[in-house]
């Protein structure tokens, strides 16, 4: 997965005490909880109250590449971009990386479905949508 360079939102985070498991490094569910964080800080950041009052998003699907540990107290980046869509249907990615080392530490692609508010039904992604992407990039 190439991050791209201008189409990406960082979230920052410390790895804390309870985010530790019996291996001493942070647990799996945990880089799960990184990607929802970052997809959200990024979505909140992006659209306004309008679209916030209108949509909402429920996850698909998850895959999660683990490459390297991380540990209590380290400091990470989630960058996070928009990928592809279709119908009601949107690829995000996220790159959890150590702050101070640079190195990647996993790799995910979420699939979204895009839901009306109101009716907590699939809505294939429109124009309103794709504006508020856009202004991601």
């Amino acid at each position: 997965m190439e991050r791209p360079i201008d189409h990406c939102f960082d979230y920052q985070l410390i790895v804390q005490p309870t985010d530790i498991d019996a291996m001493g490094h942070a647990n799996n569910v945990v880089y799960l909880r990184w990607v929802q964080e970052a997809a959200a800080a990024h979505w909140n950041q992006i659209a306004n109250t309008e679209i916030h009052q209108r949509y909402a998003w429920v996850v698909l699907r998850h895959e999660i590449d683990y490459l390297m540990p991380a540990f209590e107290n380290e400091e990470l980046i989630a960058s996070t971009w928009i990928g592809r869509h279709h119908g009601a249907t949107s690829e995000r990615f996220v790159q959890i990386s150590n702050a101070a080392s640079g190195k990647i530490l996993a790799n995910a692609k979420t699939t979204w479905c895009l839901l009306d508010a109101a009716t907590l039904k699939a809505k294939r992604i429109d124009a309103a949508i794709l504006e508020v992407f856009k202004s991601a990039s």
